[in-house]
């Protein structure tokens, strides 16, 4: 879980509480709603202050989560 807020913030003071990408204001959520729409292209292109590497080790670290939940 340390490695996900590297990449991942939640302060009451920023956007509500809600987890945001680390240095940005744009929730975590917001991509998410993005890739059962449209692909992780256009959310970076929506998005340009979210890095790359921030929404694919986010994307990464949720399957892994996801997948040690089923499998536990």
């Amino acid at each position: 879980m340390e490695e996900l807020f590297k990449y991942v913030e939640v302060q009451p003071d920023l956007a509500g509480g809600v987890p945001v990408f680390t240095g940005t204001r744009v929730p975590v959520k917001t991509m998410f709603d993005y890739l059962e729409e449209e692909s992780l292209e256009e959310f970076l292109l929506g998005f340009p202050t979210v890095t790359r590497q921030q929404a694919e080790c986010v994307i990464e670290l949720a399957a892994e989560k996801f997948l040690s939940a089923i499998t536990a």
